[in-house]
């Protein structure tokens, strides 16, 4: 199809990307400006790199698909797989949900493992080079149409360039600077702030996975869970302003005002591995690139370039990697002609319904600021009766946990054989 493309970003979404691309140029670079770790480790480019992280099981089946055996790779190495909801306990909008087996699944792991394994894997096909220590200036325009990227070192000519550099809007600016159209952009003000560290109980605890999810009055929450090389992650969140000290008995409160008093005692009691980390989250952002009448030709945006969802929900992986197989999907339909539309569209329809049900968590707590129309009302009414049904209901609770697992569509909550479970069962 083409000699060349670059990728801007060595992050998920970028690693990511570059998969997809892989078979459809002859060559395929990754530009990062962080200097790269060989291994599992940290780096400043992912400041979010030390909190809670999971891929769940949709974006689980598109990584085997994507890189064969990877996730058995993962659980060989000791990385804990829960399954929804039998091995976690999820405790949404004050209601612990029934135990049963929703067919839903997650890999539970640190980020640097992650990131890093999935890095080794694109590096290690044929044409791909990963470079690091690289600045991006800008692409290179020629009329209509990018033929290359400027870095900090040089001029590299490409037949695509890919922005996959986050949520910081580089392909927005880009397009106001040399006179495109830019598209539109939905915000929601969160105003999150997470604090995060790495234990280890002092006793083996009974679920992989304990999700604490904020409640009117109470914009906070937790996770626990459990993480390779027998640690567990605990990730404090807290939501309009409402943000977790960093003080250890001040920080200890603020857990208690959202932790089971078992969970509580577990995380009390632990071993402290790391010191705590914080990391601020202002607003989730959605920027509607399939409206645009006008691209130029050669470049996309991609990932949390189009989207960067509230991490409370940890979706974000998971939709970057099903904008990867749709990229594989555009590209080998249709080539490069028209790609930029038919990406977008494509994008389009994984990341609205995503950001619709995470839009309606949002808005659902009072505290976070944004205009609620009427249908946001009755289905936030409508969740909310499912949620207090789903701690008795396992049909209604498998519904709604494979929704936000991202197995079916939010249309999988309203089916029938839910609806009158919800509606009889919310009596």
């Amino acid at each position: 199809m083409g000699s060349h493309a670059v990728v801007l970003g060595g992050s998920m979404g970028g690693l990511l990307a570059a998969r997809a691309l892989v078979g459809h140029y002859e060559r395929v670079t990754v530009l990062d400006r962080d200097s790269l770790p060989a291994g599992a480790e940290h780096r400043r480019g992912v400041p979010q790199g030390k909190h809670f992280h999971t891929v769940l099981l949709a974006g689980a089946e598109v990584l085997g698909r994507m890189f064969p055996g990877l996730v058995e790779e993962f659980v060989a190495e000791g990385v804990p797989r829960s399954n929804f909801t039998r091995e976690a306990t999820f405790v949404l909008n004050g209601h612990r949900m029934v135990r049963t087996d929703t067919g839903a699944q997650a890999i539970q792991l640190t980020r640097p493992m992650l990131e890093g394994t999935i890095r080794a894997r694109v590096a290690s096909y044929p044409g791909v080079k990963v470079v690091d220590g690289q600045e991006v200036v800008g692409p290179v325009f020629d009329g209509e149409r990018v033929t290359g990227v400027r870095t900090s070192t040089g001029v590299l000519d490409a037949d695509l360039v890919v922005d996959a550099l986050g949520r910081g809007g580089r392909s927005r600016r880009w397009l106001a600077e040399w006179g495109f159209p830019v598209p539109a952009e939905d915000t929601i003000e969160i105003d999150t702030m997470y604090a995060s560290r790495l234990v280890r109980p002092k006793a083996p605890y009974r679920d992989k996975l304990v999700l604490v999810g904020p409640v009117p009055g109470r914009p906070n929450g937790f996770a626990f869970a459990a993480q390779e090389g027998d640690r567990w992650m605990l990730t404090v969140v807290g939501m309009a302003g409402d943000h977790p000290p960093t003080d250890e008995d001040a920080f200890l409160a603020f857990l208690r005002r959202s932790a089971p008093p078992d969970v509580f005692d577990a995380i009390a009691t632990a071993e402290p591995l790391t010191p705590l980390r914080t990391h601020r989250f202002p607003a989730s952002l959605r920027r509607r690139y399939e409206g645009l009448t006008r691209f130029p030709k050669g470049l996309l945006a991609f990932g949390d370039a189009v989207c960067s969802f509230n991490p409370i929900y940890g979706q974000g992986m998971t939709v970057a990697a099903l904008e990867a197989e749709a990229l594989r999907r555009c590209l080998r339909d249709g080539g490069e002609r028209d790609l930029a539309r038919r990406f977008f569209r494509a994008a389009a329809k994984i990341v609205d319904p995503v950001w619709q049900l995470n839009a309606g968590g949002d808005l659902a707590l009072p505290e976070i600021p944004g205009h609620r129309p009427l249908a946001t009302r009755v289905v936030n009414r409508y969740v909310a009766r499912l949620q207090r049904v789903a701690e008795h209901d396992p049909v209604v609770a498998t519904a709604f946990v494979r929704t936000i697992g991202l197995l079916d569509r939010p249309s999988a909550m309203f089916a029938p054989r839910v609806l009158v479970r919800v509606l009889l069962g919310g009596r």
